[in-house]
């Protein structure tokens, strides 16, 4: 497994890991960042929509959406390739527009709340996850120990992250998770209606079909 296989992948984990261990001890720099509505609808800093994304809470938080990422980033960067979906350029637009346009309504939501705060990948990684399962809904990934396919995985991460967010007691921004995921599954087909349609009938012959362990 060498760089060269799954550049984009690679290169998106190792900005996410610099960027957030900086800011663990770099109020100055997560102030600047972080998704703040009040202060972007007010200053026009609307760059927040993809700075926020390379902060996160803690190393717990930073490592849960690397592991995610990791495993179906990488999946991800080779069904754009070998599918001839737009390849690394489709992948990146997923990345970053699932960035942005997950964290549009919390935007729309939060803009007079002062308060507000929030950041973290999970828009982006969310859009990765379900890009992921469209062409491989029963691939299986290992958690804490735990074999699972991964449509399973993705709905237990977005159920997950529903709940998180009904609690509000942290600066992630879990409702990015849901619409990051809707983004993602949307965009992908639309790549395959208008790139490669044939591809339709493998992938409903895929969740059809269920089977395990590839």
């Amino acid at each position: 497994m060498q760089f060269s296989d799954y550049p984009v992948t690679y290169a998106l984990i190792a900005a996410n890991v610099i960027i957030s261990l900086i800011g663990f001890s770099n109020a100055v720099l997560v102030d600047k960042a972080i998704f703040w509505p009040y202060r972007m609808e007010r200053e026009k800093q609307y760059y927040r929509f993809i700075s926020s994304g390379f902060l996160h809470a803690d190393f717990m938080h930073l490592f849960f959406n690397m592991f995610t990422l990791f495993f179906f980033g990488r999946a991800v960067e080779m069904y754009f390739y070998a599918y001839a979906l737009g390849g690394n350029l489709s992948y990146l637009i997923l990345y970053f527009a699932g960035m942005t346009a997950a964290s549009i309504p919390s935007f729309v939501k939060h803009k007079d709340n002062y308060q507000y705060r929030a950041l973290g990948a999970s828009g982006a990684v969310s859009a990765v996850v379900f890009a992921c399962i469209v062409f491989n809904p029963w691939g299986m990934i290992g958690v804490y120990g735990i074999p699972m396919p991964f449509l399973v995985y993705a709905v237990l991460y977005v159920v997950y992250c529903v709940v998180m967010s009904k609690r509000s007691a942290d600066n992630i921004n879990h409702d990015a998770h849901l619409w990051g995921s809707i983004f993602g599954l949307v965009l992908t087909l639309l790549l395959v209606w208008f790139l490669q349609p044939a591809l339709f009938k493998g992938i409903l012959h895929e969740f059809t079909h269920p089977h395990f362990g590839r």
